[in-house]
């Protein structure tokens, strides 16, 4: 199954809940950059996972296999499932891609097992997994709010060609909103209009996030500045970064600039569509 990547078009943090986690309001749309998920059953027990080039910390276990796990246990099926990703997705890169391949198996487990599980029920086991997860099981561009997991279908997002810039190091999400100060008290976040031109769309882009994790890494901005010169008619980093993306006109364009970039400065660069 394809896993896809996610950017933020505005990213809003409207609050602190008593419990830790932060109030968002967030315009998620999911793009053409997609991992590789493969789930097998066979008969036993146990969940072993396999993502090649991709290195985890001491102690750290894959989201996709904890979602094998979360599932199983759910549905009080025993059986051994081995889970394998193939990355093209950066990690921990403001992209999503861990959420959408733990999103991937617990629709493949789904399949597999044939349990017509409702869709919110599974975006109920996705929520336990991470906030973004809800979001890869609702399949459609959405206004976010909770966590994330309070979604509203968004139609007719016109289609956006996208260049996405990753400078090469990975940036924690905890940490960001660990650092993040919120100063007074901050509005309720309202649904904008739906935009119908890409000079709409990037009247919208925002993102909270952004002045943490620049804070520490000022490349951010030397990267948008770099997209703007390319073209881009508007740039932010998604999510809790690093990556910067630039909305462009064409894929003509884009494809040209993401080219341009690679070649120039040696960034890791995608120019896809939305999805």
């Amino acid at each position: 199954m394809l896993a896809p990547a996610k950017i933020n078009l505005c990213l809003y943090v409207t609050g602190k809940r008593p419990d830790g986690y932060h109030e968002l309001a967030m315009l998620m749309q999911r793009l053409a950059l997609f991992d590789q998920v493969t789930v097998e059953l066979a008969p036993g027990e146990g969940v072993s996972g396999s993502c090649p080039g991709l290195v985890l910390p001491a102690g750290a276990e894959n989201l996709a296999c904890r979602a094998a796990r979360l599932m199983l246990e759910h549905v009080g099926v025993k059986a051994r499932v081995s889970v394998r990703v193939e990355k093209r997705i950066p990690a921990a890169a403001g992209l999503g891609g861990g959420s959408s391949d733990a999103a991937a198996v617990l629709l493949l487990l789904e399949e597999l097992l044939d349990l017509q599980l409702p869709c919110h029920e599974l975006m109920q086991l996705g929520l336990q997994l991470g906030a973004d997860v809800p979001f890869f099981l609702f399949r459609k561009t959405a206004w976010a709010m909770g966590v994330g997991e309070i979604l509203q279908a968004w139609p007719g997002l016109p289609p956006l060609w996208v260049v996405l810039v990753n400078p090469g190091f990975a940036v924690s999400t905890a940490w960001v909103f660990q650092n993040l100060r919120l100063t007074g008290q901050r509005a309720k976040a309202k649904i904008p209009r739906f935009p119908v031109r890409v000079e709409e769309v990037v009247r919208l882009l925002h993102n909270d996030l952004e002045s943490v994790t620049r804070g520490r890494h000022p490349i951010i901005g030397e990267i948008k500045e770099c997209l703007l010169a390319e073209g881009a008619a508007g740039v932010l980093m998604s999510g809790s970064g690093p990556t910067v993306f630039g909305l462009f006109r064409s894929p003509e364009d884009a494809e040209r600039a993401a080219s341009h970039l690679s070649a120039a400065r040696g960034w890791w660069t995608a120019a896809v569509g939305s999805y």
